[in-house]
């Protein structure tokens, strides 16, 4: 049985309660919050480098053809204990399928978006009015009036360039410009009669440091699914999202957390269980010190991101 009209909106609505505020108009968004980001946010736009960049390439398997972004990743973040001092905190949401185990301490990296000064979301209507291309790139700096050579521009290029790239093998992907387009293309990928459903991170409050150690405190729960779509924020005047799905073992859980300062955390983990193909590079075999296609690696989704799975009956 497919979604009905009512389940959509509700779906749509509890997104946009979730996750973001919806402004009316992008032009004016663009002009009081994205040009407005400090140089040492963490969340929408990392001067001095493609903003967000890393985090996505972790969260999926671009780094297989992109290695060469990492170099990018020279930007700190506060509050490390001594012995992270020297290692790029967001480094840090790796782990093993082994490390899934109640009382295990695993130091994550979970950035905050600071809904002051992210980009928001806006309506179908008004993303199908903006050209969304990598051709239209002058006209879209003009229309937002972002200097060429801005960090932001940068950035809008970096984006584009990601969603015109073409396919992996038994990848399916879509750069969603408005949560309809991206329910059409959840809704697409797992078959046009079949219900849907949106996972998240959750942090029962605030998170006080992006760095922690936390423990896993219950056993953790796998969810069974045989498709699985990631949704990555990808940094861009306005929400844009980078949904992709790949063919192969893929192993996704819920995990219960619990942070060294009292921090609790329900969080979506992914294993990819064949590395085969991936970049010797990516920054996953370093942390875990491992060879493509010889372990298993996980992460968990930071707050942001969205994992679509099939309501199974």
């Amino acid at each position: 049985m497919g979604v009905d009209v009512l389940s959509w909106r509700l779906i749509l609505c509890s997104l946009l309660v979730l996750l973001f505020a919806k402004d009316s108009s992008a032009r004016k968004m663009t002009h009081t919050r994205w040009r407005e980001v400090s140089d040492d946010d963490t969340n929408g736009l990392q001067h001095n480098r493609e903003p967000d960049l890393q985090q996505l390439s972790k969260d999926d398997h671009l780094l297989t053809r992109h290695s060469r972004d990492r170099d990018h990743r020279n930007h700190e973040h506060g509050h490390l204990s001594s012995h992270m001092n020297h290692m790029d905190p967001s480094d840090k949401i790796f782990f093993t399928i082994k490390d899934l185990q109640v009382g295990k301490t695993l130091p994550i990296y979970f950035y905050y978006r600071d809904p002051s000064t992210s980009p928001h979301l806006i309506s179908r209507e008004e993303a199908n009015s903006i050209p969304f291309s990598l051709a239209e790139l002058p006209y879209l700096l003009e229309f937002f009036a972002l200097s060429k050579e801005s960090p932001q521009a940068k950035a809008m290029q970096y984006t584009l360039t990601q969603c015109e790239l073409e396919l992996m093998e038994g990848e399916t992907k879509f750069c969603a410009t408005s949560l309809e387009s991206m329910l059409d293309f959840a809704q697409a990928t797992f078959g046009s009669e079949t219900q849907v459903k949106a996972l998240t991170t959750n942090h029962l409050r605030k998170p006080v440091v992006p760095i922690q150690n936390y423990t896993i405190v219950e056993e953790p729960r796998e969810i069974l699914v045989p498709k699985v779509i990631g949704c990555h924020t990808m940094p861009y005047p306005y929400v844009v999202y980078y949904c992709h799905s790949q063919e192969g073992g893929n192993r996704l859980f819920e995990i219960s957390l619990g942070g060294e300062n009292g921090d609790r955390v329900q969080a979506i983990g992914v294993c990819h269980m064949d590395t085969s193909q991936w970049d010797p590079e990516n920054p996953s075999f370093r942390v875990l010190k491992i060879k493509p296609g010889t372990a298993p690696v996980c992460h968990v989704f930071p707050a942001d991101n969205i994992v679509w799975v099939p309501l199974l009956s």
